[in-house]
């Protein structure tokens, strides 16, 4: 079962409409293209319908039909202009460490819709962790780091920040890097990374 979120996420790309506009356009009925492609025609009304959202061997399958590639059914996409609303209820989060109890942060991205995005942007919950148990990671690129409440402490190569409401930082972040909460306050900030 797919989420709410992957589920819009996939309608925008009008993947059973794209499929319907071919098969009517090669005046084709569902039972037939069924053949062709070994799914049943009932399958096929789901996909068209944005009931089922196909695999990609089964939406290879439907394209060798029509003699198209994958692309034809994802390039649309490109052809609009990039505009993506996230609403709060549909941020993905990302814990620092997936199904750990010992959590530092929890990043909520405020931007994954955006199709080939040049940065990610996210919404961030620190939590308390001791000095010597901060967990450093690197990434490629360049990250920039508002702090919207509360008190964090950025750790930076061998080197700790500390930032407080509305300070700010940015550093490259291929250097190993790690944050922690500062305090009993909530700490919360925007993140903003490049891809």
């Amino acid at each position: 079962m797919l989420s709410a979120t992957l589920r819009s996420g996939l309608s925008g790309y009008e993947i059973g409409a794209r499929i319907r506009a071919l098969r009517l356009k090669k005046k084709m009925g569902l039972v037939e293209l069924g053949r062709h492609t070994g799914l049943s025609p009932a399958l096929l009304s789901k996909i068209e319908r944005g009931r089922l959202f196909p695999t990609l061997p089964t939406l290879l399958r439907i394209a060798l039909v029509f003699s198209v590639g994958l692309d034809f059914f994802f390039a649309g996409a490109r052809e609009k202009p990039l505009l993506a609303v996230v609403r709060k209820a549909q941020r993905v989060k990302l814990p620092d460490q997936a199904g750990s109890r010992d959590v530092a942060y929890r990043f909520e991205s405020l931007d994954y819709p955006a199709t080939e995005r040049r940065f990610n942007s996210y919404y961030a919950d620190f939590f308390p962790v001791a000095a010597d148990k901060v967990r450093v990671h690197a990434h490629p690129g360049v990250e920039f780091l508002y702090v919207l409440q509360g008190a964090l402490g950025v750790r930076v190569g061998g080197e700790e920040h500390a930032l407080r409401r509305v300070d700010a930082l940015s550093f490259d972040s291929s250097v190993p890097h790690g944050y922690r909460r500062q305090g009993r306050a909530a700490c919360s900030a925007i993140v903003v990374t490049t891809a």
